[in-house]
């Protein structure tokens, strides 16, 4: 039997394993039950892909990510080792062959999704191979408490009764206690060996910042710490404006999110990798699986949906060890905004029930019908012929999707593509001699910044809407476009696939999984309550709060957060009194910005931002169209 160390080397050209690896490692080859909680950049993969080299046989991994699982699978075949993923959209036929090809074609590594694990032909060919390990990871969607609980997860303990004796390892980056026991008891674990990395990072400093104006604070933030850096936004349009802003800047920066080839997101990372661009921009679903360790900044400009998503995406930096910043940018608004999106459009048990019906009989699929059948689908279709709302029905379909009624693919992907290939000097002269089309053309230009620069996905219903027009009128005026060599334009009529997985029972279906989504209604609740508290809360360490909420004692401050840094300062700051009268006095002789006031006052930019705020709760100043203050 070959010595970890020795593989690590082999393979990984490592010659010495981070914290609680080696442990790991050994409790797993002792034929141990182990549960494993290593922070994001922690290593968690070598956990089991180490054991699993080591012993004769195949390691079955299980996990919710598809990319995650095409990214390791990759990695190992470019090591030479022999792996494969079944993944969404597999013939009988093929999966029979890759099945095969497990059992008798000394593969090492066999991932999967907890859907996949539930067909009988896969459990039926698990049961014929020779299996030395089951790695389940991402495992805190066992739990009913954990983030993003999806109830399939909750068979996975059929590879146990499929093979009694082989032991398994729980891999997870976050979760609370409670989390933790109910995953361990969920896998059935005896006498299990429990590894928990601190969550503290006492390099990481912990800003919450108040910010009036977050493009010229985040211009500042990345000129202030130099380096790599990553921006998370919520949308795609977010991180095309942001990424054009900081190359007027001259800040080098790119962007990344679903909708962009495969081609483009391999050649945006290789950039920001290899320190070509220093900055990314990026919807949250970016950098999971890349360790780059010299991120020195992570900014948050959108509040994050739960504290368990934010210490990840947070984690990304200083994985050197060396000083590093994760900033979120906050503002009065992003409260009602953060409930609006993940608590007040949460769909109602009725809801779901009606928007399955009528997705049913969106794809006359009958009654007790439909099971594995597969459908094109256009998700602003389907609202509009509903009269829907688009983000009420988005969660409904997620959870649909969560809990194994539907599955859906290539999700609100909208594959239209387009980009003009004209200046906009002749754009506009062009628009000179038609002026039928210009309405249509000014609400795409309006819609999609960095349109002319790149081919962007987009939305005809929404510039239909906008355009007040028809889709099929978007659709022609673009051929024509296209055909008039103006723009380049890529026609595809859906942005979604459904596949039902359940036979069609209407209400009896959404019956079975009510009381799972009540559940996951109330965690969405206590995630949402959390960050708010973590956001709100100026008087406790943020690296406390952090530590506090994973269960981890901590009395000691950081010292580096903006709640330790803000008091350290205080005692040299003015009466906050004096501050509020140099304010209200300034605002006498003319309106001005919170820019133009943390420029002109002799003060700390929080004592300055906490003036402010106390002076418009007291309604002595108010806030003007043009977003400057002004006396009352």
């Amino acid at each position: 039997m070959s010595h970890p160390i020795h593989i690590l080397e082999r393979y990984w050209n490592h010659t010495s394993f981070r914290p609680l690896q080696e442990d790991i490692i050994n409790a797993v080859l002792e034929n141990e039950d182990v549960f494993a909680m290593l922070p994001t950049g922690g290593g968690k993969s070598i956990c089991f892909q180490i054991p699993a080299l080591i012993k004769e046989g195949i390691c079955i991994v299980v996990s919710p990510l598809i990319a995650l699982m095409k990214d390791q699978v990759k990695s190992l075949k470019d090591k030479n080792i022999k792996a494969m993923a079944l993944t969404s959209g597999i013939s009988y036929n093929e999966l029979d062959t890759l099945l095969d090809n497990c059992i008798y074609g000394n593969y090492k590594f066999l991932y999967l999704s907890p859907e996949r694990l539930q067909q009988d032909i896969v459990q039926h060919r698990i049961q014929q191979m020779n299996v030395n390990l089951i790695a389940v990871d991402e495992a805190h969607c066992i739990s009913q408490w954990g983030n993003d609980f999806r109830p399939a997860y909750q068979n996975i303990s059929v590879l146990r009764e499929l093979h009694p004796s082989v032991n398994v390892i729980a891999l997870t980056a976050s979760a609370q206690p409670q989390v933790i026991e109910d995953t361990m008891q969920a896998l059935d674990f005896i006498n299990p060996k429990v590894f928990k990395a601190s969550f503290k990072r006492s390099n990481i400093s912990y800003q919450v910042r108040y910010s009036e104006d977050k493009l010229y604070d985040i211009e500042q933030l990345l000129l202030q710490y130099k380096g790599a850096s990553i921006i998370y936004v919520r949308s795609r349009k977010l991180t095309v404006e942001i990424h054009q802003f900081l190359e007027s800047k001259g800040i080098s920066s790119t962007f990344f999110h679903g909708g962009i080839s495969t081609k483009e997101k391999e050649s945006r990372l290789s950039q920001w990798m290899h320190n070509q661009k220093s900055v990314m921009v990026a919807t949250t679903a970016f950098g999971m699986g890349i360790d780059k360790p010299d991120v020195k900044t992570v900014i948050h400009i959108n509040l994050p949906e739960s504290i368990e998503s934010y210490y990840q995406e947070a984690g990304r930096a200083g994985r050197n060890n060396e000083d590093a910043y994760a900033v979120i940018l906050t503002h009065r608004s992003d409260e009602a905004r953060l409930k609006n999106q993940f608590i007040n459009n949460l769909p109602t048990i009725d809801y779901l029930k009606l928007v399955y019906r009528k997705l049913c009989n969106y794809f006359q699929v009958s009654y007790g019908e439909g099971q594995l059948t597969t459908h094109h689908f256009n998700f602003n279709s389907f609202c509009k012929t509903y009269n829907f709302k688009s983000l009420q029905t988005f969660n409904a379909l997620q959870i649909l999707d969560r809990n194994s009624i539907i599955k859906l693919t290539q999700q609100f992907n909208y594959r239209s593509k387009l980009q003009f290939i004209v200046s906009n000097t002749v754009l506009f002269s062009y628009l000179e001699k038609h002026r039928n089309l210009e309405r249509i053309i000014k609400s795409i230009l309006r819609t999609y910044g960095g349109i002319f620069e790149h081919q962007l996905a987009i939305n005809l219903s929404l510039i239909a809407d906008k355009a007040s027009s028809s889709e099929k009128e978007v659709i022609s005026v673009l051929n024509k476009l296209h055909k008039d060599e103006i723009v380049d334009f890529k026609f595809l009529n859906t942005d979604s696939e459904v596949v039902f997985l359940q036979p069609r029972e209407d209400d009896k279906t959404i019956n079975r999984i009510s009381k799972t989504v009540k559940q996951q209604h109330e965690v969405k609740h206590q995630q949402v309550t959390s960050v708010l508290h973590y956001i709100n809360n100026n008087t406790t360490c943020k690296s406390k709060l952090l530590l506090n909420y994973f269960g981890e004692d901590s009395q000691e401050a950081c010292g580096i957060c903006s709640v330790c840094l803000s008091e350290n300062k205080s005692a040299n700051s003015k009466d906050i009194d004096f501050i509020k009268k140099h304010i209200l006095d300034m605002l006498t002789e003319t309106p001005l910005s919170s820019r133009q006031l943390l420029d002109k006052l002799p003060y700390e930019k929080p004592i300055i931002i906490e003036a402010l705020q106390m002076l418009l709760e007291y309604e002595h100043i108010k806030i003007t169209a043009s977003n400057t203050y002004t006396l009352l």
